[in-house]
């Protein structure tokens, strides 16, 4: 049995119409007229135990509107949804013990406490023996590098420090499930790349399902093996990242050192992006020209010292993928 079923969910919410002007705010006052708003239409999607999973998608397409009906946080409006066997908004008490969410945009730290008592009270909460609880609080303490941090207000952490915090609240129970909705936004090079490496970790030692939800390249690329990418309350793409790259990359990136200071490529298909002394990359596009052929032309003017052949970053496949399926990031 999957660890998170989701079969034809829907959710549908009615928004209220808003009356042009005095008259019309008047008239929509007293006599409402309301308009329906499909935040998802008819999904389907399940998730392995320890699966690491990316859902992607522009603003409003559905993915904050699916971890809150995974997390029993709304109601659907239609469909089926098991998470770890609990059907969510029918179980959320019991489901509570089973997951951990980290909200990017919202924390469940007390704001002008010390990060430890918000996890003294997450203890009693999840009813965690007290023995347990100072073992698993002490390895974590020590994984996420917060030590120094227990004992100061909230409100004085930075967001880097804060989000590292509200992990190891995420974590406290031992959740085999993890929602993640954001988690790095705002954070700066070094922080993400911490929280990257510390959540994959965790699901690697421990076999924890992750949902992560993200604008950044970078979570999915470092966190994730597979990739759901969803518009308009639908899917669109369910694949692996490895199916994903071979199937959208149109290009490769190049790189020559050379002996010579530089070299002149002229062949369909092939852009120059970066010219150094020495040093020159090109973009190839794969459907117009072969690898070989490059590489090819530049040894028959140059003495190559050095090549190198990259598939481009992630980011440049999202958008391929936004723009054959005409989604407005």
């Amino acid at each position: 049995m999957s660890t998170i079923h989701v079969e034809n969910l829907s959710k549908t919410f009615k928004l209220k119409k808003s009356g042009k002007g005095l008259s019309g705010a008047i008239k929509s006052f007293f006599s409402p007229e309301w308009k329906d708003v499909h935040a998802l239409q008819g999904i389907s999607f399940d998730i392995e135990k320890g699966e690491r999973v990316a859902f992607i998608g522009p603003n409003g397409a559905g993915k904050s509107t699916t971890i809150k009906l995974l997390s029993g946080i709304l109601n659907p409006s239609a469909g089926q949804v098991s998470v770890n066997g609990y059907v969510p908004w029918q179980e959320r008490e019991k489901l509570s013990y089973e997951i951990g969410t980290v909200f990017g945009q919202r924390s469940q730290l007390w704001y002008h406490l010390p990060a430890q008592d918000t996890f003294d009270l997450l203890a009693c909460a999840y009813e965690i023996k007290p023995d347990v609880y100072r073992a698993r609080l002490k390895h974590l303490v020590e994984t996420f590098e917060i030590g120094p941090l227990l004992e100061k207000p909230v409100r004085q952490l930075s967001l880097g420090q804060r989000m590292r915090c509200e992990i190891v609240a995420s974590f406290l129970h031992a959740p085999s499930t993890l929602f993640l909705d954001e988690p790095t936004v705002g954070l700066d090079v070094s922080a993400k790349a911490m929280i990257r490496d510390l959540v994959y970790d965790s699901s690697k030692q421990n076999g924890t399902t992750v949902l992560l939800t993200s604008h950044d390249t970078g979570d999915i690329e470092k966190v994730c093996d597979r990739v759901i990418i969803i518009d308009e309350g639908q899917i669109i793409i369910d694949h692996s990242i490895d199916k994903l790259r071979s199937d959208y990359i149109r290009q490769k990136i190049v790189t020559f050192q050379t002996k010579e200071e530089e070299i002149q490529i002229s062949l369909k298909g092939v852009t120059e992006i970066e010219k150094k002394p020495h040093k020159s990359s090109f973009s190839i596009d794969v459907s117009k020209q072969s690898v070989e052929a490059l590489i090819q032309h530049a040894m028959d003017q140059s003495s190559l010292r050095d090549i190198t052949v990259e598939d481009p970053p992630m980011e440049e496949i999202i958008k391929t993928i936004y723009k054959d399926h005409k989604v407005s990031a």
